[in-house]
């Protein structure tokens, strides 16, 4: 009765243990891939607002004007002025699947750095393509050499996830212009995930747009803004590819939320520079917790951490810790490899100091 495309589809791991986490009581929580800060105030009054004024009818399917020319605004301030062509999606995860089915037929290859987020794989198997997986451990670099060896002619595109979920790596000028030097010797797309774009703590953030014409920008407001359910993101790229990823909107999602698109002009506006620096701290306070019992990289971005589970065995390990009532997501759900696990530092201190306390205890 069901096609192909879906047959190999199951639950995401994540959503696996967002269920159980309904099961438990009072569980440490470290497996939510969301911020746990409220909307900023200004943000929610403006949705409330559109609402009341009527805003609640589609918008252009591409978004409408005012937020449209407040994110070119944004993109010229960062990257300098240019063209750009901008569509306004249903969160990044509407702008991955609008670019997935735009650019790759059935067969065709794309190159993703394991571990990854888990989205893409399944992404790019059900518009039947392949994803080539790019081992990244122990550094979790974007290891051009590896890359370049994968190519394939029926390489498409390349993913760029920085900073990364689930391992919080963000990768720097020197490493993004190799990647981009090797993207345009073989004309490939590349595809960067700035989703946590502004969750960058020791250097300042590079975005491949602004060193390879041929990038889909994909960002959202949902990470920094704390929006995850209000589901708002955009592309930019080259015209060709968002005019057609406009046209397959039209035919999918439609629009993003038309109130949303409004609260989303106030987001742009909004310092959210606090709430970063506090997820610097959590960042450094999770890792100088961990790293006298497990082997671990100090993440420079996002809000995970990726450390190595005891014996390389982390489904029972964080099978062992869901016991202890602390929720971790095993690394194979990210992964070829399961010789990891991820923690979200998105949580109160005294939460963050429980689950640590709690997993030391399971690993010494």
């Amino acid at each position: 009765m069901l096609a192909k495309r879906v047959a190999q589809l199951d639950a995401s791991g994540i959503r696996k243990v967002f269920d159980l986490a309904g099961k438990l009581v009072n569980p440490v929580n470290l497996s939510i891939g969301q911020p746990h800060f409220a909307v900023p105030e200004a943000i929610q009054q403006t949705a409330i607002q559109a609402i009341q004024e009527g805003h609640n009818r589609y918008t252009l399917t591409q978004g409408t004007n005012e937020l449209r020319e407040a994110i070119g605004e944004k993109l010229n301030q960062e990257f300098g002025p240019a063209e750009r062509k901008i569509l306004v999606t249903s969160g990044v995860s509407g702008g991955l699947l609008l670019g997935f089915m735009c650019l790759l037929d059935p067969g065709d290859e794309v190159i993703i750095p394991d571990p990854y987020f888990v989205m893409y794989k399944s992404l790019i198997e059900l518009v039947g393509a392949r994803p080539v997986l790019i081992n990244t451990y122990p550094d979790f670099g974007m290891h051009v050499d590896d890359i370049g060896r994968a190519i394939s002619k029926r390489t498409r595109a390349i993913v760029v996830n920085s900073p990364s979920n689930p391992t919080g790596a963000v990768y720097g000028q020197s490493e993004l212009e190799k990647v981009a030097d090797l993207a345009a010797k073989k004309d490939l797309v590349l595809i960067s995930d700035e989703i946590y774009n502004e969750f960058c703590y020791d250097e300042p953030y590079v975005s491949v747009a602004e060193i390879y014409k041929k990038t889909l920008l994909l960002r959202g407001f949902s990470k920094t803004y704390a929006m995850t359910g209000w589901r708002l993101g955009y592309a930019a790229g080259p015209t060709e590819l968002i005019e057609k990823m406009t046209m397959v909107q039209q035919y999918t999602f439609v629009c993003a939320p038309s109130m949303v698109q409004w609260a989303g002009i106030t987001a742009l506006q909004t310092d959210m520079s606090k709430e970063v620096e506090d997820y610097r701290r959590k960042r450094d306070l999770v890792y100088e917790g961990l790293r006298e019992v497990f082997e671990v990289r100090k993440p420079g971005g996002a809000f995970y951490i990726f450390p190595r589970a005891p014996e390389d065995k982390a489904e029972k390990f964080v099978q062992r810790a869901i016991e202890k009532n602390v929720l971790i997501i095993p690394g194979e759900v990210f992964s070829s490899r399961n010789s990891h696990f991820r923690i979200s530092y998105a949580a109160e201190d005294e939460v963050l100091s429980r689950g640590i306390e709690t997993l030391c205890g399971l690993a010494g």
